[in-house]
């Protein structure tokens, strides 16, 4: 496997055509979920919220980057199973249903929500239909109305489950950045900066410069699993707040974004073997090691961090990283031919059969498409040796 000359170009001709006829299978609704470790459709007969909204959000994305009609019809495809069988008649989201539109979980999930939020914004921007910004203001409105949480930001889901997790909360602010960009309306940035306000006060272990995951009722580390930290958030959230700085045109949130670049890049990433370069998907608080396997997703996450690096922060060494990570990805985890890619690799660099779930794409799309975004403009740190 190896990088496309390319990325933009291997996104518009490759990829979206690639996915474009997968995720769809003729007469079925919603999209395909789940391939096997082999690339075989696992169908298991259920379409989510989650991964209608992701890939709502890709092909909507992908038809803002390159007009493909392709890519517009499997966007409005998507966007009315979301907004039809996803939907309780009451406005709120269901989690899972059945292809015949049964509800099969009858909750709502904040993760969920946040995805259709964020696939909303690209909906908009793909096809301009206001609609898509009325969804947006009334699953906000839910979202405040109904699972605010009295110690601070919002719960898991109308179920009340536990722990808590920052990581729901993440893509809430991904989605409200989205929103500012798309509409230019304050309210978003305002929502933007109470959820990094939360982070940094709430989620941000100032002691060893770390996220915390999993959390209390009341926000504190959960008893069982609130050492746990997964460096490709670390990634995320740095990349997030360099788009709030960009979008609010603040410094607010640069210090503890540098602290969480430096704990991720200081103990998340592999420095040896034949994975030497890559993410671990999780680690201690002290950085002590807890699972030396490597998912895709984590990957995509650092190669966004790395571009922030350089982007924003000034810091042209960060182009080296960025095409180690942009080689990385495309060595062992994601197909440049067939589109395919591989979830989860052992340490010493093997594939492992687990299945490969299509809401990935969602990792791969924008991550790809902010290299393409300023693959004019950087310089392959190889150009100078």
């Amino acid at each position: 496997m190896r990088v496309p000359d390319h990325i933009g170009a291997w996104l518009r001709d490759r990829l979206i055509p690639l996915w474009s006829e997968r995720a769809l299978m003729p007469g079925r609704p919603g999209y395909t979920e789940y391939f096997s470790h082999r690339f075989a459709i696992d169908e298991r007969g259920a379409r989510s919220t989650l991964v209608t909204a992701r890939l709502v959000y890709v092909f909507s994305h992908a038809y803002v980057l390159a007009g493909s009609s392709e890519a517009l019809a499997a966007a409005r495809h998507g966007y009315a199973f979301l907004t039809g069988a996803c939907r309780h008649p009451s406005g709120r989201f269901l989690h899972r249903v059945a292809l015949d539109g049964t509800t099969l979980d009858d909750f709502t999930d904040l993760y969920d929500l946040a995805f259709v939020l964020l696939a909303a914004s690209w909906y908009f921007r793909a096809t301009g239909e206001v609609e898509a910004l009325a969804l947006a203001s009334e699953t906000a409105d839910f979202i405040e109305a109904e699972m605010s949480h009295p110690c601070g930001g919002f719960r898991e889901d109308t179920r009340g489950s536990t722990p808590r997790r920052q990581n729901p909360h993440m893509h809430l602010l991904e989605a409200c950045l989205a929103l500012a960009e798309a509409t230019s309306d304050r309210r978003w940035i305002e929502r933007a900066a109470a959820l990094a306000g939360l982070m940094r006060d709430r989620f941000f272990d100032r002691q060893t410069g770390s996220l915390v995951e999993f959390l209390s009722d009341d926000l504190r580390p959960d008893a069982k699993r609130g050492e746990e930290r997964e460096p490709g958030h670390h990634f995320e959230w740095f990349w997030l707040l360099g788009e709030f700085r960009r979008i609010a045109r603040t410094d607010d949130f640069v210090d503890v974004a540098k602290q969480l670049y430096l704990f991720g890049s200081t103990h998340g990433i592999d420095r040896q073997g034949a994975l030497d370069g890559a993410v671990h998907e999780t680690v201690a608080s002290s950085g002590a090691l807890i699972s030396d396997s490597k998912l895709l997703w984590p990957q995509t996450e650092a190669l966004k961090a790395h571009i922030t690096r350089w982007e924003l922060h000034g810091d042209h060494d960060a182009r080296e990283l960025i095409e180690r990570q942009l080689s990385l990805i495309f060595t062992h985890f994601l197909d440049a031919e067939s589109g395919f890619w591989h979830n989860k690799i052992a340490s010493d660099g093997r594939p492992l059969p687990v299945e490969m779930p299509t809401r990935v794409l969602y990792h791969i799309v924008m991550a790809l498409a902010e290299y393409a975004r300023i693959e004019g403009k950087i310089v392959p740190a190889s150009a100078d040796r």
